[in-house]
């Protein structure tokens, strides 16, 4: 096996791939409601895209139509979802308001948790996003038993 890429490049090593049923409508979408930049667009037959890249910072996600005989649905056609894509915003405040007002689909209000600040919405085909200022593992030497604690609690109020 082998090893994984050094952390310290600073570059991103993960690239997540999500399926629409209409991907050129969720690619003007992601952009003009979370505010991602299109990068690359490869269409396919009329009204598909065969590869997209969008970029949010130094992150990349790559948005394509749905290819159903492969197993590759948009959530819209499955019964639940089960992921949600976390991305670091500077202004958790901000970049609300703006989803928002250009119409997100408001999953969990913007609040503070023990890591951060944030809030969840869905886009226009049902993948869950989560925005915040939380940056999963720049924090762990700071967490305290408290702070692992305190996070338990408040998972275990809002089930």
């Amino acid at each position: 096996m082998q090893s994984q890429p050094s952390i310290s490049t600073g570059q991103p090593t993960i690239f997540p791939c999500l399926y629409y049923n209409d991907a050129p409508a969720a690619i003007e979408w992601l952009a003009r409601v979370f505010g991602f930049t299109k990068r690359l667009i490869v269409p396919g037959e009329p009204g598909t895209i065969v590869h997209a890249e969008m970029s949010y910072g130094a992150s990349v996600i790559l948005p394509r139509s749905a290819r159903p005989a492969m197993g590759l649905s948009s959530p819209q056609d499955l019964p639940g979802v089960n992921q949600m894509i976390s991305v670091y915003v500077e202004d958790p405040d901000a970049h609300y308001a703006q989803a928002k007002a250009a119409g997100a689909e408001i999953t969990q209000e913007l609040n503070d948790e023990v890591h951060g600040r944030g809030y969840g919405a869905k886009d226009l085909e049902g993948n869950l996003w989560y925005f915040g200022n939380y940056r999963p593992g720049a924090s762990l030497q700071s967490t305290t038993q408290d702070d692992e604690q305190a996070m338990y609690i408040r998972l275990q109020q809002d089930r």
